[in-house]
């Protein structure tokens, strides 16, 4: 169906799915055509036997914009999800409009992924949180919640080992970016989002009041307000 809305794609976290963005997708549609989707292993969606990677999920976004006939489109990603916008308009500049990203990590080293996947152990995750363990088995039915886990832990560990965006990356990001961040986030720096930004060529730095890390917690109003006035104005 033809739209004169503007094309946004919204892509979830590791461990998320597009189901997380109902109320903001509700809080653009007025003004966007918004567009979801679950990368595989995620949701409702089994594991690709492509593999479970950053490369991975860039090719299925490839893929959902060929079958929706869309020839560029924003993207918003969180976390994960921003860091697959980031390698996308790196790697696929005709693709990609403006990209605005929240509560992405980008300083992947050995020390920072180790510490991120040593909260990634599901039988901890049962003991210590069951709460959260019900969600990601009531999230991920496509999947034993365990295995996207696990899985999520070995593809954090790869980039741990060869990060797949390093500063040279950013400098040749042609498309305008916003990187956002909540002031309470305690999975990203300051000094790892300002170190981007200062690489990109076209980029503004929000930061989001009282917000932490989960994007449960982000005020949904101001994410809308900003993503609309980042993606029309002019830069």
């Amino acid at each position: 169906m033809q739209t004169n809305k503007l094309p946004i794609l919204l892509l979830h976290g590791a461990l998320g799915a597009a189901s997380q963005f109902q109320p903001l997708a509700a809080a653009l549609a007025e003004h966007y055509d918004v567009h979801t989707l679950n990368f595989s292993g995620h949701g409702d969606v089994p594991f690709s036997e492509q593999g479970f990677s950053i490369q991975v999920f860039a090719a299925e976004v490839l893929s959902y914009l060929e079958s929706k006939q869309l020839d560029f489109v924003h993207i918003f990603g969180y976390s994960m999800g921003g860091y697959v916008a980031m390698y996308l308009a790196r790697h696929y500049p005709e693709k990609t409009g403006r990209v605005i990203t929240l509560a992405t990590k980008y300083n992947w080293n050995e020390a920072t992924a180790g510490k991120e996947v040593r909260q990634l152990n599901p039988i901890l995750i049962e003991e210590k949180v069951p709460a959260f363990a019900r969600v990601l088995e009531a999230r991920h039915t496509a999947n034993d919640w365990k295995t996207v886990v696990t899985r999520t832990a070995q593809l954090i560990e790869e980039l741990g080992h060869q990060s797949l965006l390093k500063h040279p990356d950013y400098a040749q990001v042609a498309s305008p970016c916003m990187l956002m961040m909540g002031d309470h986030d305690n999975m990203v720096s300051f000094q790892e989002t300002i170190e981007v930004y200062k690489t990109l060529p076209l980029a503004q730095l929000t930061v989001m009041p009282d917000t932490s890390h989960p994007l449960e917690k982000a005020d949904v109003p101001l994410l809308a307000y900003y993503i609309k006035r980042f993606t029309t104005q002019q830069i």
